[in-house]
């Protein structure tokens, strides 16, 4: 049997509930509304459920949100954001847009240098380099694993599997980002707060990676990151740092706040 046919006043109702749904992890209807470039008063019109977007108007909300045209059929909880498992209706609340919308006045969208104390060889210290960028709300990290870093662990070298990605998500003192090369069965978790300095471009933490304990492995160290940003000359002579280094080879900051002389607890 087909659905009973319902009202205007019905589907006005049901998309003005799911716009009110979507719209909960915004601070700022004006400012939600300024994003989607919609008068505030028509889009007050929209929530209430007084007056329907135009074809194209509604396109655009459903391309902000990530969401389909059922949003005037369907309570947006049994949709789901999109189809991906952090914006399912399961974790929506506990791990979704409201903990992975990172503004970049946080974490800003560019290069970043890392340094930390390698995994394989505790008498040198991984240097390397990440891209953080953006999709809609979404926090993104793109890196390469370096080539020195593949060889010691007798991995293969291409670009392909050097490749690594990771998901970006708000924390109360700071962010935390999981990290994964492709195909593989396992990641990496970084936790990491802003440093309180006259340029407020490094972040301090720590990595963890998922392994089971053993007597003479390490799995969590200290970690640094530093914002080098998009123009292209620093960025290309941070990336000719990218190796395996000594204490005394490192960034005067990376060594000072990886405490390069201090246990990590």
């Amino acid at each position: 049997m087909s659905r009973q046919t319902r009202s205007p006043s019905e589907l006005r109702n049901m998309f003005g509930k799911n716009l009110r749904r979507l719209s909960e992890r915004y601070q700022s209807i004006s400012e939600l509304s300024r994003m989607l470039g919609i008068n505030r008063t028509q889009f007050n019109r929209y929530l209430s459920g007084e007056s329907f977007p135009r074809p194209d108007v509604l396109d655009r909300i459903c391309a902000f949100f990530k969401v389909d045209a059922r949003i005037l059929l369907e309570p947006v909880d049994q949709l789901g954001t999109d189809k991906s498992i952090l914006n399912g209706p399961f974790l929506r609340e506990f791990h979704g847009p409201s903990v992975s919308h990172v503004p970049p006045e946080i974490f800003p969208t560019g290069f970043y240098r890392f340094s930390r104390l390698s995994f394989v060889d505790t008498s040198r210290f991984l240097v390397g380099l990440v891209y953080i960028l953006r999709d809609g709300e979404t926090t993104y990290l793109r890196g390469f694993e370096s080539r020195a870093a593949m060889r010691q662990q007798g991995l293969p070298e291409d670009g392909r599997t050097r490749e690594f990605r990771g998901y970006v998500a708000r924390q109360e003192d700071g962010i935390a980002i999981t990290v994964a090369r492709r195909n593989s069965m396992t990641c990496s978790f970084n936790f990491l707060s802003r440093v309180a300095s006259f340029d407020n471009n490094y972040w301090v933490g720590y990595v963890s990676r998922t392994m089971p304990e053993s007597s003479d492995g390490m799995r969590a160290v200290r970690m640094v990151y530093e914002y080098v940003g998009r123009r292209t000359k620093p960025v290309l002579a941070a990336a000719r740092t990218a190796g395996f280094h000594t204490a005394d080879e490192l960034q005067p900051f990376h060594r000072h706040y990886l405490k390069v002389n201090e246990p990590f607890v």
